[in-house]
């Protein structure tokens, strides 16, 4: 037909058209990185569904960066985590050390700034009132804190048991840090801006494994210091 099209004309264009809204559709269909939601602190990969409680830490689903040593065999390290795995299949203690690292970095990094938000949202009831304690005495004598950690040579399982349906899991953590407290005026009152000091942490930290919640909550600290 002159001047008109002919019919493998209309199926070119028809397939032109169908490759072009596919291609409008998959990019419409992409999120960008304005359009996601922040991924929790410690890379949990479960939804919505699964951060019921925002006051604990999620130290699961996490990709272990490193695999912890065996226990000794017959140890009761070893019997505590093959109790904790018999009650949650999903455990796996080389994820769950990868997000206590990530927890212990935010914690000291949050006790420091004296963001009690923060920290209340990552401590158990009892922990939190210590913390904040001290921020409190640090604010009333006009004191501000800073901590940077340079590095952490040790994140280990020292401590592992079921307490009725609680797993309860001890972590010892071997950071060389910078401590310096200073006044108002900014002056030194405590510890040496210059003096990298190797300082050893001992964290305690429980879940409820009946519960459908993955999240373990930071429920002691202690110093070997």
């Amino acid at each position: 037909m002159s001047g008109g099209l002919g019919f493998i004309d209309i199926i070119l264009f028809a397939m032109l058209a169908a490759f072009l809204i596919y291609r409008l559709g998959g990019v419409l269909g992409k999120r960008t990185g304005h359009q996601q939601q922040r991924p929790d602190l410690f890379g949990a990969a479960g939804g919505a569904e699964d951060q019921q409680d925002d006051n604990v830490i999620s130290l699961s689903d996490r990709s272990p960066e490193s695999e912890m040593p065996l226990p000794e065999p017959g140890s009761p390290l070893e019997a505590g985590l093959m109790k904790i795995k018999l009650a949650d299949q999903s455990f796996d203690e080389n994820t769950f050390l990868d997000g206590a690292s990530g927890a212990f970095e935010m914690v000291v990094a949050a006790f420091a700034q004296g963001d009690t938000e923060t920290l209340s949202n990552l401590l158990s009831d009892e922990v939190y009132e210590n913390f904040a304690a001290a921020i409190h005495d640090r604010e009333a004598h006009d004191r501000t804190h800073e901590t940077t950690v340079v590095s952490v040579s040790g994140t280990d399982i020292i401590e592992s048991e079921m307490q009725k349906q609680n797993a309860v899991i001890t972590v010892k953590y071997v950071s060389e840090q910078v401590n310096v407290t200073r006044d108002k005026d900014g002056e030194v009152v405590d510890g040496d801006p210059s003096a990298v000091v190797r300082v050893t942490d001992i964290w305690t930290f429980a879940r409820d494994v009946s519960s459908t919640d993955p999240n373990w909550t930071l429920v002691a600290t202690r110093s070997s210091n």
